[in-house]
């Protein structure tokens, strides 16, 4: 299967031929040569899928295939750094979701990009964006991740920024990038902790179930928890970074500053799953070594999660309400796979994260599609622009309520079948999470239909032209991904992707199936009552409650906090006297020293004036003064 290269190469070659090329192409021209790669590409991915998992499987088990692969960096005979390709079920899955949502982007941004200002330059880094992510997900080891990982967050920086004239998208850009920064420190160190105990950075070899690997840091602890759990920790805390978990979540909604399609980018199948997939791939030994570390994910996820869903409640911008969605729906994956750490139940949370993570995918770039569409039509991302817009735009109405439908847990779209497996699991490790889990699910239909509501119905805004449909390019992707996202349930995804590579049974929990759609529906109720009409009752709840209201539509002043310790503890109370001290004491000393040499340089400068009298003059009273101490003293 050597030709999966040619999935990630075709990006590649096309971000160096537009980014080269750059205007002296059409812009047109460069849209479809973005196009027609991503598509190439999505046509190899779906023939590596089919190939692999009809071929891949021995004894009723799928074997990982390094087609590729060549030693970059030799340090031993088992420690060194390799470039190839890993291709096992959760590999090849992301292949297929990767280059499907970049080719539904790449069509769609044929429209909405149409006349912008660095259209050229847009393309080319929507396909270094999808190099460096298909690169990611087919890393044969952590350190190449590592190197595809850093790519995708300069990718996310150049086209959370694009809108390079706008301080807004600027500040975004330069957020997004130093917040991972700080998080992807903790993954450098802890692979550095994790290669230096294991002796090597192959995921064939940390996932093989060999437990004499980690025999070096057996008994090794560092504040009660072993050596092994704190590399693996540190390595979640880069998958946090990526994948926006609290407290480093604050880059995700400000990153909505770049074109929405970026957005539909990031958040469905690039960037923000890079931290579920990093801990996915390395679940053999997170499950075998540091079960303790993904209780913490679960329990970080699950606060995640409860948290952005109440944010997105009370969010007036629709991207940033989807934006919060994302966090959320992020958590729920993370904590599907911390709660696969218990015993017997293995299976299913990993299952029903990498499940939740493949139809996520389609529904969430449906809705930032959407979103998209919408902001054409108004020209506006406040939902009080809106209003009444499903008679002007029907495609984008359908689509967005069958994706709000997914969303919420209503079968039979796609989002009922995996997150009822995410539920299932949480209840069979914690009644307590499940319960938790399952109110967070009720906050997602009713945030959900809020949207829908405020955008399509309720009172119609005065616009200055009349709204209209997107153009086809628009809304084949729109239609594309709306009918992947009816059928996509179905698939029987335990069949293909397991933790351990055999087929896993998937099988409802009627009782939890049944609850979740009975409270999904109760909370989509709520929000017709309260948004389908123009009513006053919202205003009336956020005056009875308007402390709660006020911190959820702040954040909860999670960024005033870090702009206080960054600006008045940081910048002030550090920054400030290191400054001082590096200008006063530092390059005084240095300014001192240097002017002392001036100063003397100047003094004794007519000992060399070039005059051989005055030279013979110093010479007779040197011979003399030599003279003298030689004779008297």
């Amino acid at each position: 299967m050597e030709y999966v290269l040619l999935i990630l190469i075709l990006p590649l070659f096309t971000f160096l031929a537009i980014g080269l090329l750059g205007t002296k192409l059409k812009p047109l021209t460069a849209g479809c040569i973005g196009t027609a790669s991503l598509a190439l590409s999505a046509i190899l991915a779906y023939i590596a899928a089919g190939q692999y998992f009809s071929t891949a499987q021995v004894n009723g088990i799928y074997e990982k295939l390094i087609p590729v692969n060549f030693t970059w960096l030799q340090f031993t005979d088992r420690l060194h750094i390799d470039l190839g390709l890993l291709l096992d079920p959760i590999s090849v899955m992301m292949l297929v979701v990767i280059t499907t949502v970049s080719l539904m982007v790449h069509i769609y941004s044929l429209g909405y990009m149409k006349g912008e200002r660095g259209f050229q330059r847009y393309y080319a880094f929507l396909s270094l964006f999808s190099f460096s992510m298909l690169g990611l997900v087919v890393a044969t080891n952590i350190f190449q991740m590592y190197i595809f990982w850093e790519l995708v967050g300069v990718s996310s920086y150049l086209l959370i920024g694009f809108y390079y004239t706008k301080p807004e998208a600027v500040s975004a850009s330069k957020k997004a990038f130093i917040v991972t920064r700080f998080a992807d420190l903790g993954f450098l160190i802890g692979i550095l902790l994790l290669s230096y105990f294991t002796k090597t950075f192959s995921f064939e070899l940390l996932t093989s179930g060999d437990r004499s690997l980690f025999t070096d840091a057996s008994g090794m602890t560092f504040m009660g928890c072993s050596v092994i759990s704190w590399a693996l920790a540190l390595i979640f805390i880069g998958g946090a970074g990526k994948s926006a978990m609290f407290p480093l979540h604050i880059w995700l909604p400000d990153a909505m500053e770049g074109p929405t399609p970026v957005s539909a980018l990031i958040h469905a199948a690039t960037m923000v799953v890079a931290g579920v997939y990093l801990v996915a791939r390395l679940f053999p030994v997170y499950y075998l070594e540091a079960p303790d570390v993904l209780v913490v994910i679960a329990i970080v996820g699950a606060f995640t999660s409860l948290y952005a869903a109440v944010v997105a409640c009370v969010q007036t911008d629709i991207k940033r309400v989807l934006a919060f969605s994302t966090i959320s729906q992020i958590g729920f994956m993370m904590v599907a796979l911390g709660v696969s750490g218990m015993e017997g139940h293995a299976g299913l949370g990993y299952m029903a994260s990498m499940f939740h993570l493949f139809t996520h995918a389609m529904f969430k770039a449906l809705l930032f599609l959407g979103a998209g569409a919408i902001i054409h039509a108004v020209h506006s991302n406040e939902m009080s622009h809106m209003g009444g817009l499903r008679k002007y735009l029907p495609v984008t109405h359908i689509t967005f309520l069958v994706a709000c439908l997914a969303i919420s847990g209503i079968p039979p779209f796609s989002g009922f079948f995996s997150k009822d497996e995410i539920l299932a699991a949480t209840f069979n490790f914690s009644p307590i999470l499940g319960g938790v889990m399952s109110f967070i699910a009720a906050l997602t239909a009713f945030y959900m239909f809020r949207l829908y509501y405020n955008i399509f119905w309720g009172k119609e805004s005065p616009h200055e032209h009349t709204p209209h449909e997107a153009p086809r390019s628009m809304t084949l992707p729109l239609v594309f991904l709306a009918i992947v996202t009816l059928f996509a349930g179905f698939i029987p995804f335990g069949k293909f992707v397991s933790s351990n590579g055999a087929e896993y049974a998937i099988h409802l929990d009627w009782v939890v199936a049944a609850s979740s759609v009975l409270i999904a529906c109760i909370a989509i109720a709520i929000a017709t009552r309260l948004y389908k009409k123009e009513s006053s009752v919202p205003a009336q709840m956020a005056n009875t409650f308007p402390t709660l209201y006020k911190a959820a539509s702040k954040r909860f002043y999670i960024d005033e906090f870090y702009l206080f310790i960054t600006k008045r503890i940081i910048f002030n109370g550090i920054s400030r006297p290191i400054a001082w001290f590096d200008r006063h004491i530092i390059d005084g000393t240095m300014n001192g020293i240097a002017q002392l040499s001036q100063r003397t340089a100047y003094a004794i400068r007519g000992f060399q004036s070039g005059q051989i009298q005055q030279y013979a003059y110093i010479i007779l009273l040197g011979t003399l003064f030599i003279a003298f101490l030689v004779l008297f003293v």
